[in-house]
């Protein structure tokens, strides 16, 4: 058998990834501005490692990039970007180029494209766009940012009720502008108000005279233009649906949203939590020094002002302390045991206030579960570090009393873990917002305060 030759072209279009060598012979290729060799290098890739390379590359490769792609500039992978990199991208492409990468976008991917952007530059991507795609285009633009109506895209496959399944594969195949991707076909009556679905995998398993009306799926959960995306992501997730048909307040068909968006909004939600948890806001890779310094900066200031008000509480027992040196080396532990149990709390009441999970219904056993459990690894706790302290400082009062303020700041720490995140959500903002901080004064205080409070008492 005579083996055949591997080229490397075969090579490259095996690729499918970004890896140090594709990056590098990119670099390459934009330096020597090869735009021949640069295509033959982004061809194979997805739009979602084009997008990452981007990233990768300093705002002069960035710009020496765009100069040798020419009008071959993918929009797929445009959408893709960070914010700030894809409105430095989209500044430094001329009209052409531009043209040329909107013309076969989605309409959801260029409303994401253009939100975000400038009056001038918003209306320079509408202007790039055919006319029904430009009004689609605007009339997203008018809902709610996070909303439904932002994130569906006007492009949908619909088909009345009467039609057959032949009819329906008919109309598909002469039909010159579907969908890049779809998952089925949406059944409006005539007022354009949607009555079911029908799955491609259905249509194609069904005979030609077969009635739409006869197999689509009436079990249909439509959304409405003006609902959160994090509740169009739960809802996806909840119920396992690939593609929802989303309608106007009066009931009719404007647009639907497919799996793919749903949980990108997922990612985004669990990453802008995790972010907020940390106090460092919708800071991206690609962010400015300055810029970064001066979000951080206003979250460092309040986790100043917490630290002063421990500090202040330390202040009152300042005598305690000189007399009874112990003290000052134990009292860290009791603080830091608690913060690290209520973030363990926050993390999991956060996520379940995120997920739909905490109701009212099931918030009192929750708050009760989190309460035992603090008690329970307090107690445990308090046992090892009351024996150990015991014994080192030859006190067994003084063992008693950090063992104490340990099960009570263990059993505080759940609590505020738990109430904390549930009243910032009561208040309309984000539970995510901030807790880590407010749960970590909670303990320092407590914390502070009854393990000196109880030696003070006990001891002196």
């Amino acid at each position: 058998m005579i083996e055949e030759e591997t080229k490397p072209s075969d090579q490259v279009r095996g690729q499918n990834h970004l890896d140090h060598e594709t990056f590098e012979a990119v670099v390459a290729a934009v330096e020597s501005a090869d735009s021949d060799r640069l295509q033959e290098l982004l061809e194979p890739l997805h739009e979602a490692d084009i997008a990452d390379l981007i990233e990768e590359l300093d705002r002069n490769q960035r710009r020496e990039l765009i100069r040798v792609w020419g009008i071959d500039v993918d929009g797929a992978a445009l959408s893709e970007l960070e914010e700030g990199v894809r409105d430095e991208i989209i500044a430094e492409m001329g009209d052409e180029a531009l043209a040329a990468a909107v013309q076969d976008l989605e309409t959801d991917d260029v409303v994401y494209l253009t939100e975000d952007l400038e009056g001038p530059q918003q209306e320079r991507i509408l202007r790039m766009l055919d006319d029904a795609d430009r009004v689609a285009v605007r009339q997203s633009l008018t809902y709610e940012e996070f909303s439904a109506g932002r994130l569906m895209q006007r492009e949908v496959v619909v088909a009345p009720e009467h039609w057959s399944v032949g009819d329906a594969i008919d109309y598909m195949r002469a039909e010159d502008h579907l969908p890049e991707s779809f998952y089925g076909l949406v059944i409006a009556d005539p007022q354009m108000h949607p009555v079911g679905m029908v799955s491609l995998g259905r249509l194609m398993g069904s005979a030609r005279p077969t009635r739409l009306k006869d197999i689509m799926e009436e079990d249909l959960r439509t959304l409405n233009v003006s609902q959160p995306q994090e509740d169009v992501a739960y809802i996806f997730n909840k119920y396992h649906i690939i593609s929802a048909p989303v309608v106007d307040d009066d009931g009719r068909l404007v647009g639907l949203i497919t799996i793919d968006d749903a949980m990108d909004v997922l990612e985004d939600e669990a990453e802008e939590d995790m972010k907020l948890l940390a106090g460092v806001g919708d800071e991206e890779l690609n962010d400015g020094v300055l810029e970064i310094a001066k979000a951080r900066f206003i979250w460092l200031t309040v986790n100043l002002i917490t630290a002063i008000l421990a500090s202040v509480v330390i202040a009152q027992f300042t005598d305690t302390i000189e007399s009874l040196v112990a003290l000052a080396v134990l009292m860290p532990i009791v603080a830091s045991m608690g913060g690290n149990a209520g973030t363990q709390t926050l993390t999991v009441a956060v996520r379940a206030l995120a997920t739909h999970s905490l109701t009212p219904r099931n918030i009192r056993r929750f708050i009760g579960r989190e309460g035992l459990v603090g008690l329970i690894n307090g107690v445990g706790f308090a046992v090892l570090i009351g024996v150990l302290s015991a014994v080192f400082y030859s006190n067994w009062a003084l063992g008693a009393v950090i063992a104490t303020a340990m099960i009570g700041n263990m059993v505080v720490a759940a609590f505020a873990g738990v109430m904390v995140p549930i009243a910032l959500d009561r208040l309309k903002l984000d539970p995510a917002l901030a807790s880590g901080t407010f749960v970590t004064t909670i303990t320092d205080v407590f914390g502070f305060f009854a393990f000196l409070g109880l030696a003070g008492a006990v001891l002196l």
